[in-house]
């Protein structure tokens, strides 16, 4: 994989991890909080695995079920456009 390509990934995967954890610390404060569709653009943007450890790590978003089954859905189609770009355009 070419280094433009790799990088982009790990920063986005860090960001997504580091929402997490922030979205989760504001949570235990009472403050402002990032909207679950914005956690979820987030995951769909190549940062599945990132949002996946931040969850589990900070234990947020774990026990909402309409969340997670939405964010499995993002994650599992994620990889999805890269077949269809490579085989099909």
């Amino acid at each position: 994989m070419p280094w433009w390509v790799f990088w982009p990934i790990v920063a986005i995967n860090a960001f997504a991890f580091a929402l997490f954890g922030w979205d989760k610390w504001r949570a235990g404060r009472g403050g402002r909080r990032v909207r679950e569709s914005t956690l979820l653009l987030v995951t769909w943007l190549c940062g599945c695995v990132g949002a996946q450890l931040g969850a589990q790590v900070f234990r947020h978003k774990t026990k909402k079920v309409a969340y997670r089954w939405r964010a499995a859905l993002v994650t599992v189609l994620n990889p999805l456009w890269l077949l269809v770009y490579r085989y099909w355009l």
